[in-house]
C-alpha cells in the first residue's frame, strides 16, 4: 500500500497532472491501496493543500483499492477535523502520528488517539514515526488503544527502532491479532515479514521492486525474494543516510526521471540536496532493479 509522493509546480504549487500520471501509473500495478503519509511531504503542506490532496485522492477510480489519509497534527482538534475532511472525502482509513512539538505522556496519547477514532466510522492506523520524527509511543499505550477499540477499529505502523523487536513486542502484546504494517521503505521488509506483517507501506519510488519482493516472500519462494530484496536494500540504505530529506529527495528524483512528475521540487525547508557524486551512485544501482 504505497504511499503517494506529492508534486510540486515551479512556483511551489500542488500539481494535479503530475499526480493524476503517478496515481495511473499505481493503480496499474498489483497493489491493494495507497495512502498519504511522512513522504507526502504532508507536514510541509497546509491544512487547505492537505485536505485538498486528500479530495483529489478520494475521486480517483481506485477500483476495490482502499484509501489510507495521514491526519496526524499537532493537536487532537486538528487530527480530527483532518480525519472528518478525509472520509468526507472517501477515504476508507486514516493514519496518525502523535504531535512532536510537544512530547505527550501516555495518557495525553491515549486521549488524542481515541479522540480520532471516536470521531470517524473507519479504521486508524496508529503510526509510530519515532523513527524519523518526535518520540515513540510506549507499547502500553497502543495495547490499551486495542483493548479498547479491538483489531476492526485500530491497527499499527512501528518505526521505531530496533523495528524487529519492537514489531515482534507489539505483535505478542496484542496476541497476534490485530494488523500491523512495516514502514521501511523496504529495507526491513525480509525480517519484518517473517514476524508476521499484515502489509507493507513503502513509497512509490521503488514501488515495482517492493512488489517483486512482496510477491515472492508470498509465494513462499525466499530465495527470489532475496534476489529482488538485495538491490532495494541498497537503495534504501542511499536514501538513509540524510533521513526523511534523503527519501524525498530521491523519491522525488525517481519520480521525475519516469516521467511522472513534471519537477523534482520538494517543499521547503530541507536540509539535504543530492550532489553529483550521490546522483551517480543511484544511477550504478537503479541498473540492478
Amino acid at each position: 500500500m504505497p504511499v503517494v509522493h506529492t508534486p510540486f509546480l515551479a512556483d511551489d504549487s500542488m500539481d494535479y497532472a503530475s499526480l493524476e500520471r503517478e496515481m495511473q501509473w499505481a493503480l496499474s500495478l498489483p497493489i491493494d491501496g495507497f495512502c498519504t503519509g511522512m513522504v507526502s511531504e504532508l507536514q510541509r503542506l497546509t491544512a487547505d493543500e492537505r485536505n485538498q490532496l486528500h479530495q483529489w485522492l478520494g475521486e480517483f477510480d481506485r477500483g476495490d483499492r482502499c484509501f489510507v489519509a495521514s491526519v496526524g497534527a499537532e493537536s487532537a482538534t486538528a487530527a480530527v477535523q483532518f480525519a472528518t475532511a478525509a472520509v468526507n472525502n472517501g477515504a476508507d482509513a486514516v493514519m496518525a502520528i502523535p504531535p512532536n512539538s510537544v512530547p505527550l505522556n501516555a495518557d495525553e496519547l491515549e486521549e488524542y488517539f481515541a479522540a480520532i477514532v471516536e470521531a470517524i466510522p473507519v479504521p486508524l492506523i496508529v503510526q509510530d514515526a519515532s523513527g524519523y520524527v518526535g518520540a515513540e509511543i510506549p507499547l502500553s499505550v497502543s495495547c490499551q488503544l486495542f483493548e479498547k477499540y479491538g483489531s476492526e477499529r485500530i491497527m499499527f505502523k512501528p518505526e521505531a527502532n530496533p523495528l524487529g523487536s519492537k514489531l515482534s513486542a507489539l505483535r505478542d502484546a496484542t496476541r497476534g491479532q490485530v494488523a500491523i504494517f512495516e514502514g521501511s521503505g523496504g529495507i526491513s521488509l525480509m525480517d519484518s515479514y517473517s514476524r508476521g506483517i499484515a502489509g507493507t507501506i513503502p513509497g512509490m519510488e521503488f514501488l515495482e521492486q517492493v512488489i517483486c519482493v512482496w510477491e515472492a516472500l508470498e509465494n513462499g519462494d525466499v530465495d527470489a525474494a532475496y534476489r529482488a530484496w538485495f538491490p532495494l536494500c541498497a537503495l534504501v540504505s542511499l536514501q538513509l543516510q540524510a533521513g526523511l530529506d534523503g527519501f524525498l529527495a530521491v523519491e522525488k528524483y525517481i519520480m521525475q526521471r519516469k516521467g511522472l512528475f513534471s519537477t523534482d521540487r520538494r517543499r521547503q525547508p530541507y536540509e539535504w540536496e543530492m550532489d553529483k557524486e550521490t546522483c551517480l551512485e543511484l544511477e550504478r544501482l537503479l541498473r540492478f532493479l
